[in-house]
């Protein structure tokens, strides 16, 4: 649990200051490009992601697998072999990907989404695809090495200083979204540096590469399924964007944007968590420790939940003021918002029922689940997105977030006969019932809607409240010994 908590704590720290600063650099572009050109700088990036998701060959998750596997057996040649295998077909692949891209940035642009101003920008994206695949894949063998904080500092930290310092040098003279574009690409470059000098340290790559043992055959077989489910995932965590720019408005596609990034503060402990979690099941599944994979898999799921409940109550019952931030063309995402909200709630009160199936190499579980989840959220989408616009875009993605946190579940008891629930979700559901009420009735009293400061003393209120009564209530063993670890290591930080 200690390990957990620190991988995880790492990893939420990152990702918090990540979102901090993501935050200021969304309402930045919202503000300075209007939601016409955020739109198009999004399909943009989009099309970057859906590119960079094609070559991953599904060895993002194999190399945090037999990483953390080949480096707790201290098996140098097969760590070197692996690190050949996950990165070295990627690199080949990116590049092609990228050359295509470059090719048919014309006929994209204008058949499918009838916008010529989208060419320049998706030719330019295409430079950026192979350092956008390939830090995703480093990142993920440091992390196979339970080396977190390699990550934190180089994605989460670094990325999005660098990229905010260049957008505002360019908005002294002019922010475009060819230019913000231009900025990421940049800053991509970087960030993949940082991790190759990482990966370096950590398992030195200049070595002969006769001398690897790739078992190319057992990863790819692993791999594979799960390339269709990411394949699948990156369509369907993109086909939204992608169906509101082409039975929609690019504009639509701005106001869908900024709600995904208010949003995305709810699944970061989350995200944090899951990623902190998937070496350490598969060394628990490896062992046979099921006793200890099910306390592990309540303990977390309840984290979790405990964490994401006062994210999902502030954003239920503040949305328009915090969409406002983004400006007034923003506030029309509202109700999008809300619904994604419950999205995130689902996903977090189903713990790492994801991870269990996962890491345990049940990967055709894992392709049926994606497929379930793709066909109702492109399928929903489709039959929504024209009539509902925005909000039967996230009618959409909370419909299929039920439906596979549902079947995740089940397969999970079925195969290893375990739940994530146990009395202590208790406590998390009574403060959070007891804020909504308190945070209710003050909202009635002000004018919340209208006015920041007052949503600001509202939320500092709820989450108070939340607070005191889970701590009212009592800590698990779990939790006191986690804290009183941080504890040790604030007091070892600060000045005495």
């Amino acid at each position: 649990m200690l390990t957990a908590a620190k991988g995880g704590g790492i990893i939420f720290a990152g990702n918090l200051f990540q979102y901090a600063s993501r935050f200021f650099i969304g309402i930045l572009l919202a503000r300075l490009l209007g939601a016409d050109q955020f739109g198009l700088y999004n399909l943009a990036m989009t099309a970057a992601a859906v590119a960079a998701g094609l070559v991953f060959l599904g060895l993002k998750p194999a190399l945090v697998r037999y990483v953390s596997l080949y480096a707790s057996r201290r098996d140098s040649a097969g760590l070197w072999g692996t690190l050949q295998i996950g990165l070295g077909l990627p690199a080949i692949l990116s590049v092609l990907m990228a050359v295509g891209m470059y090719a048919l940035a014309s006929p994209i642009a204008e058949r499918l989404f009838s916008e010529p101003r989208l060419v320049p920008l998706l030719r330019l994206v295409s430079l950026v695809v192979p350092f956008l695949a390939l830090s995703e894949l480093l990142a993920a063998a440091t992390q196979g090495f339970n080396k977190m904080q390699y990550t934190v500092v180089a994605q989460n930290i670094s990325q999005p200083l660098i990229r905010l310092v260049l957008l505002l040098i360019l908005a002294l003279i002019g922010l475009n979204a060819a230019r913000a574009v231009a900025s990421f690409g940049l800053t991509t470059a970087v960030v993949f540096a940082m991790l190759l000098f990482f990966l370096n340290k950590v398992f030195p790559l200049n070595r002969p590469f006769r001398t690897a043992r790739r078992d190319t055959r057992e990863i790819l077989s692993f791999s594979a399924p799960i390339y269709v489910v990411n394949l699948i995932g990156t369509f369907r965590g993109s086909i939204q964007t992608l169906l509101l720019g082409a039975l929609n408005t690019v504009a639509t596609v701005g106001v869908f944007t900024v709600a995904t990034q208010v949003n995305t503060l709810g699944t970061m402990f989350h995200t944090s968590v899951v990623t902190a979690s998937m070496p350490i099941v598969s060394e628990l599944y490896g062992k046979g420790a099921w006793r200890q994979m099910g306390h592990y898999y309540q303990t977390v799921t309840k984290w979790t939940f405990t964490v994401n409940l006062p994210m999902f109550l502030i954003t239920i019952l503040f949305s328009a003021p915090i969409l406002s931030i983004f400006g007034r063309d923003y506030v029309g995402g509202a109700t999008a918002l809300i619904l994604l909200a419950w999205a995130n709630l689902v996903n977090a009160g189903t713990g790492i029922c994801g991870v269990v199936i996962d890491m345990s190499g049940n990967t055709s579980l894992k392709l049926l689940n994606s497929v379930v989840m793709s066909v109702l959220s492109m399928g929903l989408s489709i039959l929504l997105i024209p009539t509902w616009g925005l909000v039967g875009a996230a009618v959409a993605a909370l419909v299929a977030a039920i439906v596979v946190n549902m079947l995740r579940l089940a397969e999970v008891f079925i195969l290893f006969r375990l739940l994530p629930y146990n009395l202590g979700f208790i406590k998390p559901i009574l403060a959070g019932l007891l804020a909504l009420i308190a945070a209710w009735v003050i909202r009635q009293s002000f004018a919340t809607e209208t006015n920041l400061f007052y949503t600001l003393i509202n939320v500092i209120l709820l989450l108070a409240i939340y607070a005191g009564v889970i701590l009212a209530l009592g800590l698990s063993q779990e939790d006191r010994v986690v804290l009183a670890r941080l504890g040790q290591r604030m007091r070892a930080v600060l000045p005495k």
